[in-house]
């Protein structure tokens, strides 16, 4: 009879929690670039638009005053060069206005226009239909899991980076 240390093992020789742990790490990876290509092609589809643009929007929607390009950037994660170039197009197309920060020649405040309030209104509406589509095929009880289980992972990830910071 074999001890629980070597059922544990497997012909790669690595334990097979952390054979698991790597087939969860990849079928959440494959999940979400799922729905993420999804919402990629109803945006453009429907609105004719991006998720980066979706996205820019979405946090100056939570900003009615308006934030620094950096400030942007940070928000999203992203370099100040990916904004950019989606910040020029959307002022452009009139859904966002630049304004100058007064003491900074360098820094601009970027704002959605009323036109882009309502674009990005029409915009999240849909989306919130989507993902709620993509995720009715869970319970009410499988829903309330996985956001258990993601924000169980999320913690751990957070106690990492604050020990690594200490460290």
């Amino acid at each position: 009879m074999k001890s629980a240390e070597n059922q544990q093992q497997t012909v790669a020789g690595g334990r097979a929690s952390d054979k698991q742990s790597l087939r969860n790490w990849l079928k959440l990876l494959k999940s979400t670039k799922h729905v993420e290509a999804v919402i990629r092609e109803k945006l453009r589809q429907e609105f004719d638009t991006t998720l980066p643009r979706f996205d820019v929007m979405a946090a100056l929607y939570r900003f009615e005053g308006g934030l620094k390009m950096t400030e942007l950037s940070a928000a999203l994660r992203v370099s100040n060069g990916n904004v950019t170039g989606i910040v020029e197009r959307l002022d452009s197309d009139g859904s966002v206005l630049r304004v100058p920060v007064a003491g900074d020649k360098r820094a601009m405040l970027v704002r959605l226009t009323q036109k882009g309030r309502e674009e990005f209104e029409a915009m999240a509406a849909a989306h919130e239909h989507w993902i709620s589509e993509i995720f009715s095929v869970l319970s009410p009880a499988q829903s309330a899991e996985l956001v258990t289980v993601i924000d169980t992972i999320e913690h751990a990830l957070a106690l990492q980076d604050e020990h690594d910071h200490l460290a």
